[in-house]
């Protein structure tokens, strides 16, 4: 792994992880600390997080970028489109067993698991039903979309009766296309996107003041 891509990363990893919040800024002489890399391959990282929307412009320097609700809602119906798009290809496959796979995926989880883990199965649910389908295009603009989700999805993993009714709804979700019935999964899914956006836009839109004491920037 060259110094650049070991630079982006792990600034990737500590961003999406809120170990660097929405909002903080970030120069690139503390980069180059934090890291042990020289100034070009620092800068080429940056820029590549830019690209993902991670982070942004803050005068000379650079800055985590805040939590947007207005990216919320657009990414929302991104998604619906490309993930119905991948699942009703999925549901005309005759070998759809790699959906046990998923599901297993999904029982993995109990009281005991870090909360760090719920958001990671959470997140590759979503990623690894558009890889079914078979359409690499549709596989990566859902997995793009999940990783600008990402920061805000972790604040969302706080609420255990939000997780519980995620869950419910991907397992739903998964027995619709194990039976092949592309309308109802399809249904389902649209429903539990749209409806998991409008929680979390709700919720961050609520708790913007609290968000703010604790250093994260939300705007609307």
């Amino acid at each position: 792994m060259s110094q650049m891509q070991n630079v982006e990363k792990q600034l990737r990893e500590m961003i999406l992880g809120l170990e660097i919040g929405p909002g903080e800024r970030l120069t690139e002489r503390w980069v180059e600390s934090r890291f042990g890399a020289s100034r070009t391959p620092v800068r080429a990282a940056l820029l590549r997080l830019e690209t993902e929307g991670l982070i942004c412009r803050d005068g000379r320097g650079w800055m985590v970028s805040p939590i947007n609700l207005a990216e919320l809602e657009q990414i929302a119906v991104y998604r619906e489109a490309v993930e119905v798009a991948a699942l009703r290809l999925t549901c005309t496959l005759q070998d759809r067993s790699a959906v046990e796979i998923i599901e297993a995926m999904l029982d993995s989880c109990d009281d005991q698991t870090p909360r760090e883990e719920w958001h990671r199965v959470g997140m590759d649910f979503h990623i690894e039903l558009a890889r079914l389908s078979g359409n690499e295009f549709l596989f990566r603009a859902v997995r793009d979309a999940m990783t600008r989700l990402s920061r805000a999805r972790w604040l969302e993993v706080r609420d255990e009766a939000a997780l519980g009714r995620a869950w419910a709804e991907h397992h739903a979700i998964l027995s619709a296309v194990r039976a092949g019935d592309a309308d109802s999964a399809a249904r389902l899914l649209s429903a539990h996107i749209i409806g998991s956006r409008d929680r979390l836009v709700t919720s961050l839109r609520n708790d913007r003041r609290g968000l703010r004491a604790r250093g994260f920037a939300v705007v609307a």
